[in-house]
């Protein structure tokens, strides 16, 4: 009983963040895992976060919702160089940046996160 309840709330936890919409959600389902293999960078970014503090950059291009309700998101990372990997959403939603004492979110790029740009496209602003 008491891991039930602890699935629900980190569902709601993960739903009300800003970086996860029902937008986004709904545009994973059109990318599930493995279905962008093979692009390398020509795959299309579906979810844009990042640490507005420093470097930290997560290019999602594919997920799967889990069945504690969490998403295991697959893309394009840069924290000290870039590198495909795997990362929860949750991960993404519980990390916290020290900033002068302060324990600040990651966010969401909002115009980047509309599944209209490619990693390619991405990697250039970020290296910019």
């Amino acid at each position: 009983m008491l891991n039930k309840q602890n699935t629900k709330r980190k569902e709601i936890k993960v739903m009300g963040n800003k970086i996860f919409t029902k937008e986004i959600e709904k545009r994973l389902e059109k990318f599930p895992l493995y279905s962008q293999e093979g692009k390398g960078e020509d795959a299309t970014v579906v979810l844009k976060v990042f640490n507005p503090y420093g470097s930290g950059t997560w290019l999602v291009t594919e997920g799967e919702k889990q069945e504690n309700g969490d998403w295991l998101l697959f893309g394009y990372n840069h924290i000290r160089e870039w590198e495909w990997g795997y990362v929860l959403l949750s991960e993404l939603v519980d990390c916290r940046i020290n900033v002068f004492g302060y324990k600040m979110p990651l966010e969401r790029e909002v115009r980047e996160s509309n599944g209209k740009y490619k990693v390619k496209d991405l990697v250039k602003r970020v290296a910019a």
